[in-house]
């Protein structure tokens, strides 16, 4: 769920919190309408049952200032319009598997994580903070994905606008549902058929090749961000299931001190990086529900000791 400027943590859906998500829609309409109907649905129905909103956002919250800020007029950024980020949840929860299985890189270290799935994004992580991560306002932000384009020139908005008799409404369908993987390749958002497809189709081999190639890039951005590199982390659908997609994203990250173990790989091992590597890289399976579900054990608790 979208946090805004308002909410760092999970807490109890009230009054107050829903007014604040209602004015939140515009800043997330793929999104909050739905929740927001389901919360509804859920009061209506269950009563006095205990509902808890969990913010994919508040794990950025903190990001610095200068990750932060869009560069637009100044203004905007009163409003809002400012850079989220996003899988906060599925962050969360890589971190604090390696606060038990790596404490001291986990607090210390310089940390990228790669939420590879329908939607992803990266994340660079430096002392146990985010400081910064590719999707920005909306979910749409940073690289191309299933059906979601990336980062995009803004003038492509015009120039459709203008010349192709694509409305806003359109724009916005197209950039979210129809572009990204699919788009490129004009038969599959799914890395499973792109791979499947592509000796035998060039589009599918170009869209397959570009989402490698842009986290790759991204990796290496965030290197220089954090200052060099500790641990990469693999997650999501494709981060956790596809060791084809995970080497090929490795197989130019050589300087930075990443080499695969092929064997590791290929088994989805915990760590998968060629002993020696200067930089680890393990896998791990994503677990938003679990955060989801701590986080509420936890305002039930503090609920019932403050009883």
């Amino acid at each position: 769920m979208h946090g805004g400027l308002k909410y760092q943590a999970p807490e109890e859906i009230d009054d107050a919190m829903l007014g604040e998500l209602r004015r939140l829609r515009p800043f997330a309409p793929e999104h909050l309408p739905t929740e927001l109907d389901i919360i509804s649905a859920c009061r209506e129905r269950l009563g006095g049952v205990l509902q808890v909103a969990c913010f994919d956002t508040a794990f950025h919250w903190n990001m610095p200032a200068i990750a932060r800020v869009l560069p637009i007029p100044r203004r905007f950024n009163a409003e809002g319009v400012v850079r989220y980020g996003f899988h906060g949840i599925s962050y969360t929860h890589i971190l604090e598997s390696l606060r038990g299985d790596v404490p001291e890189r986990a607090q210390k270290g310089r940390l990228i994580f790669a939420h590879l799935g329908n939607g992803a994004s990266l994340a660079a992580i430096k002392d146990g903070r985010s400081i910064d991560t590719t999707m920005g306002f909306t979910p749409a932000a940073g690289i191309p994905m299933s059906t979601r384009s990336g980062d995009l020139d803004p003038g492509i908005f015009l120039y459709l606008l203008t010349n192709s008799g694509v409305d806003a409404a359109g724009f916005d369908r197209m950039m979210n549902h129809q572009a990204g993987l699919l788009g490129v390749s004009e038969t599959s958002g799914d890395l499973r058929d792109l791979l499947n497809r592509e000796e035998s189709d060039d589009r599918a081999a170009e869209a397959a090749a570009l989402f490698c190639y842009s986290v790759t890039k991204q990796i290496g951005a965030y290197a220089a961000a954090l200052g060099g590199l500790d641990v990469l982390v693999f997650t999501g659908g494709v981060g956790q299931h596809s060791s084809v997609i995970r080497q090929r994203i490795c197989d130019n990250l050589g300087f930075l001190g990443i080499e695969l173990d092929p064997a590791l790989n290929a088994s989805a091992a915990t760590v998968i990086s060629a002993a020696g590597a200067c930089v680890e890289v393990r896998v791990i399976a994503a677990d938003e529900e679990a955060v989801i579900a701590n986080a509420v054990k936890a305002i039930l608790t503090r609920k019932e000791s403050s009883r």
